[in-house]
């Protein structure tokens, strides 16, 4: 089979690692030969195209980013995209398409689908927000970096007796969660040495999200504060 593989919309860790293991398992094991698109849709749209071979993702497993390069461009956004998108998977003769995205790149890989175009996606995103997918690679390491940085600047809200607002990059879903998950960023103990109660807080606002639009769907299990006894 010939396979062609892109990564669409923002970067993450974990890309560079799906690659390598579509590319390995695809020649090592089916001897498929792999074809990337560079930049997502964009490569597809314009046939800009790189071969995938196990010399092109050796050394790549614990780089961040993507070797294919990204963009948020979707071909159903552009005059006369999906018929380019056809005409391009056509020419090249591929069999079968690979897309590593979010939302957006995985929904035009659907439409593409429902058009005939045989496609496995690879669900991508910050924003946990894919249908039918629990755990989205992403996910856990954006909550995970923000949830250190609240940690960190206890200290400093402590000092100064100040609360602390941290803004996250991400969508609605993303800052749902993460506020949902702000009481690990806020203290409320007591110590046993001086018994005095730290009241510093560090609420967490999405770029991506309102009160208004919030909608409840799965987050990560955060204990609750403790009061100062």
């Amino acid at each position: 089979m010939r396979i062609g593989i892109l990564t669409g919309g923002g970067d993450c860790p974990g890309l560079n690692a799906v690659i390598r293991a579509v590319v390995r398992k695809g020649i090592g094991e089916h001897g498929d030969e792999i074809v990337g698109f560079r930049d997502g849709w964009r490569g597809v749209l314009e046939d800009d195209t790189v071969p995938m071979d196990l010399k092109a993702v050796r050394g790549i497993l614990p780089r961040g980013g993507t070797v294919l390069g990204t963009s948020r461009t979707n071909p159903y956004g552009v005059d006369g995209g999906p018929e380019r998108v056809m005409d391009t998977l056509d020419r090249l003769a591929i069999d079968a398409l690979i897309p590593i995205g979010g939302e957006d790149t995985l929904g035009v890989a659907t439409k593409l689908a429902e058009a005939g175009v045989r496609v496995v996606g690879v669900p991508k995103t910050i924003d946990n927000d894919l249908d039918a997918t629990d755990y989205t690679f992403g996910f856990d390491t954006a909550v995970g970096v923000a949830m250190e940085a609240i940690d960190r600047l206890h200290t400093t809200g402590d000092s100064h007796h100040r609360t602390l607002v941290v803004e996250v990059m991400g969508g609605t879903p993303a800052g749902s969660r993460c506020t949902q998950a702000w009481p690990v960023g806020r203290t409320s103990s007591s110590s046993r040495r001086t018994r005095s109660t730290s009241t510093a807080s560090s609420p967490i606002a999405s770029t991506g999200s309102t009160p208004a639009t919030r909608r409840s769907s799965w987050s990560p299990r955060v204990p609750s504060p403790r009061t100062a006894s």
